[in-house]
């Protein structure tokens, strides 16, 4: 096979570990006239070490809407090019989604040549549920403004995945775990591929303390995955958490969910499911109130 003439190949790269490139993209790679990388000298590197001297021009988040009119010329003339990020699959929290746009709106052929991506790696060992799950990326910065938006997905039922740097990995944990409650399971994958690799599942409080347990382990790139919220059961209705909030102000989780439970003959399980949902959205207001 041989690569179509006027299509932008959209290639996955290896994560960390050089051999999880495919046979099919190394092929591709060589045959297109041009590689449009995010980081030139680091896709350099790559290509350097598989022998490929396919010319590369920079795209990233500062200069692709300008490159635009550029790639689309090269493809009309009928130039096969090849798109990359720095590692794993483009457009997935990196650069390509205005040239891809773009591309399809003008009826120009976008062909996926799949491979690594952290997200589907770590999905597919944390032991959590995968046949329904959201990719929510990186969360904001700020910690007020990830609680809030932690908040909104407190009820989600899917499993969550996100993206978390190195130097925000505590935050995010002691955020996840006073918005979600420290009993929700999720998964920790650091360095995915390379040499220092650790995927590691537990409650959300303790994912906290295996984290600080070893000050290696806050080093590298994160995929964190938290468990779904129970569904909507019987037990969550307006007069139960009128009720669960009144035992709240006076007892903890457990004993709040026992009382209620003889009060109104709901299964205790999903009473304390409720309760630390409860409990959750009272601590993040209480700490909002307090910043």
């Amino acid at each position: 096979m041989t690569v179509e003439s006027g299509a932008l190949y959209v290639i996955a790269t290896p994560i960390g570990n050089l051999e999880d490139i495919s046979a099919r993209a190394l092929r591709i790679l060589r045959e297109v006239r041009g590689i449009a990388a995010e980081d030139t000298r680091h896709t350099g590197q790559m290509l350097a070490h598989f022998g490929i001297d396919t010319p590369m021009f920079s795209l990233h988040e500062h200069n692709e809407r300008a490159r635009l009119e550029a790639v689309v010329a090269r493809l009309r003339e009928g130039q096969a090019l090849a798109l990359v990020s720095d590692a794993g699959t483009p457009l997935i929290s990196d650069p390509g989604f205005p040239l891809v746009r773009e591309l399809r709106r003008q009826g120009l052929k976008v062909i996926p040549v799949p491979g690594p991506s952290s997200i589907v790696a770590a999905l597919s060992v944390a032991g959590l549920p995968t046949d329904r799950f959201t990719f929510e990326g990186f969360l904001p910065p700020k910690s007020v403004a990830r609680r809030e938006r932690l908040q909104a997905l407190a009820r989600e039922e899917r499993t969550l995945v996100f993206l978390e740097a190195s130097h925000r990995i505590a935050e995010t944990l002691a955020d996840l775990a006073a918005v979600f409650g420290g009993e929700r399971p999720a998964t920790v994958a650091r360095e995915l591929t390379k040499r220092f690799e650790e995927i590691h599942t537990a409650s959300l409080s303790e994912l906290g303390d295996w984290l600080d347990a070893d000050p290696h382990r806050r080093k590298g790139e994160f995929v964190v995955i938290v468990q779904g919220a129970p569904a909507a059961s019987e037990a969550d209705t307006a007069e139960t958490r009128r009720l669960l909030v009144a035992l709240l102000a006076e007892l903890p989780a457990s004993r709040a969910a026992a009382v209620a439970a003889k009060l109104t003959g709901l299964r205790k399980k999903a009473l304390y499911d409720l309760a630390l949902a409860l409990g959750s959205d009272s601590r993040l207001s209480s700490a909002m109130e307090g910043e």
